[in-house]
C-alpha cells in the first residue's frame, strides 16, 4: 500500500477545531458512509469537533470471491478460528497513525482525538487504539470485534489503558454476530479496559438511539 496519506472527507467544525474524531467505514463503502451522521449527532456549539472519514484502499477480498473493494483489510473468513489478515491490518494500522499525527500537526493533541469505526473500521479502530503510544480521548468501536486479539497483552500500550471505549452492536446482526463483538468486549474487560457497552434491537446497522449514546459519550470525553 501506498505511504502517502488515505484521502479522507471532512466534515463538522470550520477552521478552528477544539478536537478531531477520525471515524473509519466498514467493508466495501467509504469515507462518505458516515458523513450524514454529524449533523445527526447534535454536538453543541461549545464542543467544535473535526470529523475525518478516511477511504480505505482497494484490495480483493476473498470472502467476497476475491472481488475488489474499498477495505481495510483481506477478510478469509469470519469466526473464532478464522485466518487473520494480519499483515493488512497492521498496514491499516500504519497508515490510520499517520491521520492521527497529522492531525497532531494540524493542533490537536492526542488526548483531544476519538478514534472510531463501523464493523471492519471498528477492528481497525479497537487495533490501533489500544497499542497506540499516546493517550487518546476515546476509542469506539460499532457492530465489530477486536482482531489479533491473541497479540494484544503484549503490544498494547500502558498510554491508553485506562482510555474510555465505546462498543455497541446489534443483537440481530447477520455480517458479525454479536457474540463476536461480546466476546471482544470481554477480553477489553479483563485487560483492565473502561467499556461501555449497548446493545440494540437492529441488524449490521447504526440506529438513532445509538447515535444519541455516542453523542453524550463524546461530549463526555471531550468535553
Amino acid at each position: 500500500m501506498s505511504e502517502e496519506l488515505l484521502e479522507c472527507v471532512e466534515a463538522g467544525a470550520g477552521a478552528q477545531p477544539s478536537a478531531s474524531v477520525i471515524w473509519l467505514h466498514g467493508l466495501g463503502a467509504d469515507g462518505h458512509d458516515f458523513e450524514p451522521i454529524v449533523p445527526e449527532l447534535r454536538l453543541p456549539a461549545r464542543l467544535p469537533v473535526r470529523f475525518v472519514f478516511p477511504h480505505a484502499p482497494v484490495r480483493p477480498v476473498t470472502l467476497n470471491g476475491g472481488m475488489a473493494m474499498r477495505a481495510w483489510y483481506d477478510i478469509i473468513a469470519l469466526g473464532g478460528n478464522a485466518q487473520q489478515d494480519a499483515a493488512g491490518i497492521r498496514e491499516s494500522e500504519r497508515q490510520v497513525r499517520a491521520l492521527l499525527q497529522r492531525e497532531n500537526e494540524r493542533g490537536i493533541a492526542t488526548n483531544r482525538i476519538v478514534l472510531a469505526g463501523f464493523s471492519q473500521g471498528g477492528a481497525i479502530a479497537l487495533h490501533t487504539g489500544v497499542r497506540y503510544p499516546e493517550r487518546l480521548a476515546g476509542i469506539m468501536g460499532l457492530s465489530t470485534y477486536l482482531p489479533l486479539t491473541d497479540t494484544v497483552d503484549n503490544e498494547r500500550s500502558s498510554a491508553n489503558a485506562n482510555t474510555h471505549i465505546f462498543m455497541a452492536h446489534g443483537t440481530h446482526d447477520p455480517v458479525l454476530p454479536i457474540q463476536m463483538g461480546q466476546n471482544s468486549h470481554r477480553l477489553l474487560e479483563q485487560l483492565g479496559y473502561d467499556i461501555e457497552w449497548h446493545d440494540y434491537a437492529m441488524q449490521h446497522q447504526v440506529c438513532l438511539e445509538e447515535i444519541q449514546a455516542i453523542s453524550a459519550w463524546l461530549q463526555r470525553v471531550l468535553g
